[in-house]
């Protein structure tokens, strides 16, 4: 293992150790720290919408430390250490490349081989089954995680769906179906019952979702870029108001909407 893995473990350690350690790392537990992994991993997400490769490397720093948290509470719990992380995870990817690794070590990597991206994709699934089914049974849209974000799990509970051929066949009726799913939102607002308004804006949200899966769009991301895009524009008014000495509450809805379609034509 690399002296810089080792260093990082090590500190780890010493944040948890029970009589020198950091007050707050020592109390964490799985639990406590998950909401971290998710915010790390977004931020990840961000550096890299960014193109910021400073800000990219100390992110992914941030997020294997992440790990490395993990690993030690279960060391710690006699669960398992994060060599059988990585270990898991080498024997998972010589598995599941067989064409790259035939005898599955990587001692006999490089040999030549044809097999096309849409073989690949073919074949991953296919050894993914299998590690499935020698597990113990279980419904199919059961390993989706609920605690996923809504709309990424939204995504992976129609792709699990579409494999047994629930699915639509192509874009159309989709849009019928968030046409109509906007009809039920309009008569649920009209009949004023909040739950059923919020139950309604899930149901157009969740066929939202599958447009963007059908159109091969993480619509996390493209609600992500949508923000950053918000948050740009919003700023150039802000902008524009100080070098007139006025502020937002100055502005009628009116003027506000003029200087977003002024921040719009300027390319932001």
């Amino acid at each position: 293992m690399s002296e810089a893995i080792q260093r990082l473990q090590y500190l780890m350690t010493c944040l948890r150790d029970k009589d020198y350690g950091c007050a707050w790392d020592k109390k964490q537990t799985y639990q406590t720290i998950a909401p971290y992994t998710l915010e790390e991993a977004y931020e990840v997400i961000d550096a890299i919408e960014r193109a910021d490769f400073d800000d990219l490397k100390d992110e992914l720093g941030d997020l294997l430390f992440q790990v490395i948290f993990y690993s030690q509470i279960a060391l710690e719990d006699e669960k398992f250490n994060f060599d059988d992380v990585v270990n898991g995870i080498v024997a998972k990817m010589l598995r599941r490349h067989p064409h790259i690794f035939p005898q599955g070590e990587l001692s006999r990597f490089g040999e030549p081989n044809n097999v096309s991206e849409a073989d690949v994709s073919a074949q991953w699934q296919t050894i993914k089954a299998q590690e499935k089914a020698s597990k113990p049974k279980q419904g199919v849209l059961d390993d989706v995680p609920s605690s996923m974000p809504s709309m990424m799990q939204a995504v992976k509970l129609q792709q699990k769906a579409a494999k047994f051929g629930f699915d639509w066949p192509d874009i159309t009726p989709v849009f019928a179906k968030i046409r109509e799913e906007l009809d039920e939102l309009e008569e649920a607002i009209q009949l004023g019952e909040q739950g059923h308004i919020a139950e309604e804006m899930g149901d157009v949200l969740f066929a939202m979702t599958n447009l963007a899966r059908h159109l091969k769009v993480s619509p996390d991301i493209a609600l992500n870029k949508t923000n950053t895009k918000f948050r740009r524009r919003f700023a150039r008014i802000e902008t524009l108001l100080v070098a007139q000495n006025r502020t937002l509450t100055d502005c009628s809805l009116e003027e506000l909407d003029r200087y977003w379609e002024q921040a719009k034509s300027e390319g932001l």
